[in-house]
């Protein structure tokens, strides 16, 4: 095997060439240097990054890594129990795809022709869970239903639509449901209750540590954040704005980190407008995408793919960091005594 260059060994690693810099840093691989002074990367130090890529896979941090390639055991329960939780569910996402394909080959058997929406929903990882309420104003009552919630489900929409409303709806319909708001500080109560609560604190130190080497700032609002998403609890969550107070490098580790803890058994809804935390090219089947539409229909899921219905005006809701951070603040502001009817403005008291 040749020597490689840190952007061709990062490419066979199927990572950034910052974090080769950042294991180097840290001092767990050693890469050597050309005559003119270059990083190289031979079949040793190959053989090295693809271990620390590996403990990396299964949710250790990079003191944790380094704690094993010396042959310590130390941190490693919480990274299997967390690894093996997203192992068993996976497996049970995988059963109930088997039995949905063994009750369809039964209907062939039986002379039945499957449904194209049940063959489309063989790629689908579902929860079963579904709901059943009225919406909120600005939508008057109408009847919404919601099926299969995954396990990321990201709430989109221009200011004014009634995302937050419809998210705070959520809250309340869903079994076992807690809404996370925009008042996320590290007050003295969230500091009493890290100190209270060891477990919170083990969780929530495992994940700065994860993300901060991913490339996230440690800051209150990522603390908070943090505390609110590993506190032992409600069974499903919703984040107003998951990304506010956080800079791109931090939105970047954070939908890393909350696509690898994504769970079937806590599903998550992330209320959002970047487009850093809801990357359209990187959506997987345990996501979906809820748009609550400008003219206020009624809200629907968005597949991610150009040319799906509303997947054009999702793109258009989602915007840098730094476009955020020009509108943080602003609300959307309508007379008292009107409403919106089919994209227009109505009087009614």
């Amino acid at each position: 095997m040749r020597f490689l260059s840190p952007s061709e060994a990062a490419r066979r690693l199927d990572i950034s060439a910052k974090a080769l810099r950042i294991y180097e840093q840290r001092g767990l691989i050693a890469p050597t240097r050309t005559e003119a002074g270059w990083r190289s990367y031979g079949p040793e130090e190959m053989q090295r990054a693809g271990e620390i890529v590996a403990l990396r896979a299964l949710g250790l941090s990079l003191a944790q890594v380094a704690g094993v390639l010396k042959g310590e055991a130390e941190g490693l329960e919480p990274a299997l129990a967390l690894h093996q939780a997203v192992l068993e569910g996976a497996a049970r996402r995988l059963g109930d795809t088997i039995e949905r394909v063994r009750g369809l080959r039964a209907k062939l058997d039986s002379g039945q022709r499957p449904t194209l929406t049940e063959l489309t929903r063989l790629q689908d990882s579902t929860s079963g869970l579904s709901v059943e309420f009225e919406l909120p104003w600005p939508w008057g009552g109408e009847y919404f239903r919601l099926h299969d919630i995954r396990p990321l489900n990201y709430i989109v929409g221009p200011l004014g639509s009634g995302k937050t409303r419809l998210a705070l709806r959520l809250a309340e319909v869903l079994p076992s449901a807690a809404f996370l708001g925009l008042e996320r500080v590290l007050s003295g109560d969230a500091k009493a209750r890290l100190d209270a609560d060891t477990n919170l604190r083990l969780r929530v130190n495992h994940a700065i540590d994860w993300l901060v080497e991913d490339g996230a700032v440690a800051s209150e609002a990522l603390i908070a954040l943090l505390i609110g998403l590993e506190a032992e609890g409600p069974t499903i969550l919703v984040v107003d704005m998951v990304e506010h107070g956080l800079d791109t490098p931090t939105q970047q580790a954070l939908s890393a980190y909350l696509r690898r803890r994504m769970s079937l058994e806590r599903p998550l809804f992330l209320m959002t407008r970047s487009a850093v935390i809801l990357d359209l090219a990187s959506i997987g089947t345990g996501e979906s995408i809820l748009l609550c539409p400008a003219n206020h229909s009624p809200p629907i899921r968005v597949a991610p793919y150009p040319g799906a219905v509303g997947y054009e005006a999702v793109a258009t809701c989602l915007a840098a960091p730094e476009v955020r951070a020009r509108t943080e603040g602003v609300i959307a502001w309508r007379p008292q005594g009107h409403v919106y009817e089919d994209g227009h403005l109505s009087a009614r008291c």
